[in-house]
């Protein structure tokens, strides 16, 4: 049985970020997270290609910019490997993301679609910064 990668890319066609700094962040997040670590080996650039089906200088453009930022290294013949880790997200973070995932749970029981969940945010978002904190 093959191993599964560490992390699968998602890629959203209708955010406005390019594909290549979604890649980027994701990797990032996954690295802030714990989810990659030092030594962990990302997905070769033809499986992030068969994945999400995407141009490869698009992957290997991501891969340039994290290894720029000396997050990742590749090895010739080997693959590309995770170099360094980014500092873990707080506890408080962790219990906020909790209640996040339960909101997220209770808007799709109450058939809201992700559509609408990303516009929700979106407004929330821009309430908060217009607000700003209580």
């Amino acid at each position: 049985m093959e191993d599964q990668p560490l992390i699968q890319f998602r890629l959203d066609r209708h955010s406005g970020l390019p594909v290549y700094r979604q890649i980027i962040d994701q990797v990032r997040q996954a690295l802030r997270l714990g989810i990659l670590r030092p030594g962990d080996q990302l997905p070769t650039v033809r499986d992030v290609v068969e994945q999400i089906a995407i141009n490869p200088n698009t992957v290997h453009r991501a891969y340039r910019e994290l290894e720029a930022q000396g997050l990742i290294e590749g090895q010739a013949g080997r693959g590309t490997f995770v170099r360094r880790s980014l500092p873990s997200v707080p506890e408080h973070q962790v219990a906020l993301q909790r209640r996040l995932v339960g909101w997220f749970e209770a808007a799709r029981a109450a058939g809201i679609d992700d559509e609408a969940i990303e516009a929700l945010i979106a407004n929330a978002r821009h309430l908060s910064k217009k607000e700003g904190p209580s």
